[in-house]
């Protein structure tokens, strides 16, 4: 993997390496993570819906620290939002911010459940 270039995996590949012990980042909001996760999944959401605007999201400007708090920066963690994009950005800044095992999962929990994986509520 290229310094700070995300590496993607599919999620068949994320549940293996959930198996073999990597870690789940859920960064999609408290709402979305609230009607379903994968299985263990921790919730560091990677942007907030606005106070006024429901619709509106600006970034979580404490999402470094809030993972810190959970993760170091040498665990083996998948990272997965609703369909991938705030996903491989979210892995993106926490490769630059020296987070080393981190990997971003295609398609989200879209295709998480798509594919029958565990999930809790």
């Amino acid at each position: 993997m290229a310094e700070g270039v995300p590496s993607s995996v599919s999620v068949t590949v994320a549940h293996e390496l959930l198996q073999a012990g990597h870690r789940y980042l859920d960064v999609r909001t408290p709402e979305e993570f609230s009607q379903g996760h994968a299985s263990g999944a921790i919730n560091v959401p990677y942007l907030n819906r606005g106070n006024f605007f429901s619709f509106w999201m600006s970034k979580n400007p404490n999402f470094l620290e809030q993972v810190s708090s959970h993760f170091g920066k040498a665990d083996e963690v998948v990272v997965g939002c609703q369909s991938g994009g705030r996903s491989l950005k979210a892995t993106s800044e926490l490769l630059a911010a020296g987070f080393t095992g981190v990997r971003d999962i295609s398609g989200g929990y879209s295709a998480w459940t798509q594919n029958g994986l565990p999930t809790q509520y």
